[in-house]
């Protein structure tokens, strides 16, 4: 019992930091569309807020790898909690729609550089024969903020207004920073030995030189982090026009389109909870492969719909499969990325992945305004299906099982 606790205290540490952030964000997230909402009664600027997180992305990723991979990942995480508590408590105080862009864009960037953080902060920390377990756990609480998150900005804006909950975020991401200073300071003598590094656009370009060449001898690994990502681009773009597709096509009323975004949640909770009960017995290229495979199926299913029920089912089955198929792909990215330049790697490709999401979003709406919203999500759909079926193909291939060893 003390073994098992001494080998989890600080996981679980980490993973109660995590919650506590992503229920604020997802309070954040409600509470900001509503405040712009009322400032402009524009359903367009409320979409522009979700343009800006993957322009923040293009503009900081280029160089926050470099930054990452040099300094205390537990001193930055904690510095950019309270950076982006400072910021968004200042958001309910301004009342130009454009200085709140500006703002919300700030944060964006916070978060871009937070990402590849921590998740190469988690590498570290976790051995590699609980990354898997840990990783299971992470989607469960992902999926638990997905349904609570939203239900507590309900209870704040009846009690309350927006404003409130955009303050509840700000402590939340205090609170995620106070956790983790009760993390162990992992790098805390090779901070002091690179201390010295100078941030320079030639050390910028030599990282990108060593990514690319990473990627150049390792094909493979950086072959199914690629085709994973575009599966999750797919994933965006088509979410974009699901409110549309619920309306138009299916004709749902605004209290049924409620009750399938509801049955999505169900579905995420639901594997989620599947997921960290049976992880142990799946192997991570089953994970990866079957479990994105299933997710494309599922938005198959819900772009061939015609009715409630059926929408519903391919719901259900998508967001079902999720947890799977993210334990999988960041078990595998922990496993295979260099822990010394995990931030880059991660920086540079988040920076492809934010362009592809920014340019597949605009080419879907405008087909969809061109011909039609079915025809769209169907064709984006067997492109995702075509895309899970070469991963699932490529993950499960018996002479790169070396790549998957636990």
């Amino acid at each position: 019992m003390n073994k098992l606790y001494s080998s989890w205290k600080y996981p679980f540490i980490l993973l109660v930091g995590i919650g506590i952030s992503n229920l604020g964000a997802w309070v954040y997230l409600i509470a900001l569309n509503l405040i712009v909402l009322d400032m402009t009664n524009s359903p367009l600027a409320v979409a522009g807020l979700y343009i800006v997180k993957p322009l923040a992305t293009l503009f900081t990723n280029s160089w926050a790898g470099s930054v990452i991979d040099r300094i205390n990942k537990r001193n930055l995480m904690i510095v950019l909690d309270l950076f982006r508590a400072m910021f968004i408590a200042f958001l309910p105080f301004v009342s130009d729609i454009w200085l709140i862009y500006f703002l919300v864009f700030i944060i964006n960037m916070a978060s871009s550089i937070f990402e590849p953080t921590s998740m190469t902060y988690v590498t570290k920390l976790i051995p590699v024969e609980q990354r898997k377990r840990f990783n299971s756990l992470r989607s469960l609480i992902d999926s638990g903020a997905f349904l609570i998150g939203p239900a507590i900005a309900g209870i704040l804006f009846l009690l309350g207004t927006p404003t409130v909950a955009i303050f509840i975020n700000a402590t939340a991401l205090l609170l995620s920073g106070i956790v983790t200073l009760f993390m162990p300071n992992l790098e805390r003598y090779q901070a002091i030995a690179q201390a010295d590094d100078h941030f320079t656009w030639a050390v910028i370009k030599k990282d990108w030189s060593i990514v690319l060449n990473f990627s150049r001898h390792f094909p493979y690994i950086m072959g199914i982090y690629f085709l994973f990502s575009c599966v999750m681009v797919m994933a965006t773009s088509l979410d974009s026009q699901e409110a549309a597709f619920a309306k138009s096509v299916l004709s749902l009323s605004n209290t049924e389109y409620g009750f399938l975004v509801s049955i999505a949640g169900a579905g995420i909770i639901t594997g989620a909870i599947v997921n960290s009960i049976f992880v142990r017995m799946l192997r991570t290229f089953i994970l990866i492969g079957v479990g994105s495979l299933i997710v494309s199926i599922g938005y198959i299913v819900y772009a061939f719909s015609s009715s409630f029920l059926v929408a519903g089912i391919g719901f259900f089955i998508l967001a079902f499969s999720l947890a799977f198929a993210n334990t999988g792909f960041h078990t595998f990215y922990q496993n295979n990325i260099p822990v010394n330049m995990m931030g880059r790697v991660g920086s540079i490709y988040g920076l492809i992945e934010a362009f592809f999401i920014i340019l597949s979003t605009i080419v879907i709406g405008i087909t969809a305004e061109l011909v039609s919203i079915q025809f769209v999500v169907i064709c984006g759909s067997l492109l995702m299906l075509a895309l899970t079926v070469l991963l699932l193909f490529l993950s499960t291939a018996p002479s790169k099982r070396e790549y998957y060893n636990e």
